[in-house]
């Protein structure tokens, strides 16, 4: 008789650890739904959460610098280590809860030098970072005491990495972040936490298969492998990061690209069957940046530059940068250098 009231109130007590064990992961699955949900309402267009570990393409990133894709940027370099674990970055933090912001307009200007879309309106770091740190506040608020910090593509962070890992896309051929939904046009903003969070499944799948639309575009062929970006061939890399003056070939290679460069991109099929407008008011295009004049750019001191850009993209390539695209776009509208 006690053996089987042993048995019984064993076994009374294994449904109640199960039963415990449910009502926590219900209430896990509950809190995650709800911090999405809080993440959409504050405009983000997709969030996903991944655990922090180690980058998985670590190696990666050693034998791109080793070839000296990165140029000019050796802040890569110096960052590397936080790059190859971001755990180093904040070592109390669990979790990364990634976000994507579509910033999509249109497949490019007319009549006015070529800008990358994402510099088409207010620099989003202004509009991306407030909206992150509220979201931060919503993680406290779901989890007590939880503290975070934020980045929207700044500091060490692999950011495109950890999209990945949080389920949110995979990386192209062309080393951009793709979500099947909506494409690669989208800011990345990351908080890191360390609330222990349930992190989503990897998205695992490469959904370029054999389509090489991107590096085939590429008119400075700044690819030398899928995956692999040449950044000192890169146009974008030319008129933003790249300081002091151009070489011929340089010069040449931006072509009508002001600031920064959308090939890439535009081309990806992702893009062209998915990618839709974004309706997001603080988005909207400003005339100065989307549709610069190149001759007023170039008459501009740098108290009127930053005045007039300073709250935009353009002021990563300072006002000497800009006048020196602005003066290689018009040479190259001409046929070659003045």
């Amino acid at each position: 008789m006690e053996k089987r009231d042993d048995a019984a109130l064993t076994a009374r007590g294994v449904e109640k650890n199960g039963v415990e064990k449910r009502s926590v992961e219900k209430r896990r699955m509950q809190r995650e739904a709800e911090l999405k949900r809080k993440a959409l309402e504050l405009g983000f267009d997709a969030v996903g959460i991944a655990r922090l570990e180690a980058n998985p393409h670590a190696d990666a990133l050693d034998q791109w610098l080793e070839a000296g894709y990165a140029g000019t940027m050796t802040y890569l370099g110096r960052q590397a280590a936080k790059r190859k674990d971001p755990r180093l970055i904040m070592p109390e933090a669990r979790s990364a809860v990634v976000t994507l912001t579509n910033y999509f307009h249109s497949s490019g200007t007319s009549g006015s030098a070529r800008v990358a879309q994402y510099a088409w309106s207010t620099d989003y770091h202004r509009i991306i970072g407030p909206r992150l740190e509220r979201l931060a506040g919503a993680i406290a608020d779901l989890v007590p005491g939880a503290k975070s910090r934020t980045y929207v593509d700044a500091g060490p962070l692999p950011e495109r990495d950890l999209a990945q890992q949080a389920g949110l896309g995979w990386i192209g051929k062309n080393t951009m972040l793709i979500d099947p939904a909506i494409g690669s046009f989208t800011f990345i903003g990351t908080v890191l936490t360390d609330a222990d969070l349930e992190p989503d499944p990897p998205f695992e799948a490469d959904r370029c298969g054999t389509c090489s639309a991107c590096l085939d575009a590429c008119p400075t062929a700044a690819f030398p492998a899928p995956h692999t970006l040449d950044a000192r061939r890169c146009i974008s890399y030319l008129t933003i990061e790249h300081r002091g003056a151009l070489t011929p070939t340089e010069h040449d290679q931006i072509g009508e690209w002001l600031f920064g460069c959308d090939i890439c991109q535009d081309v990806c099929p992702w893009n062209v069957r998915f990618a839709r407008a974004t309706t997001d008011p603080t988005f909207t295009p400003r005339s100065e940046t989307a549709h610069a004049d190149l001759v007023e750019l170039l008459s501009l001191e740098a108290v009127q530059f930053e005045a007039r850009y300073g709250d935009t993209a353009f002021s990563r390539a300072s006002n000497e940068g800009m006048h020196r695209n602005a003066q290689a776009v018009l040479d190259n509208r001409q046929g070659g250098r003045s």
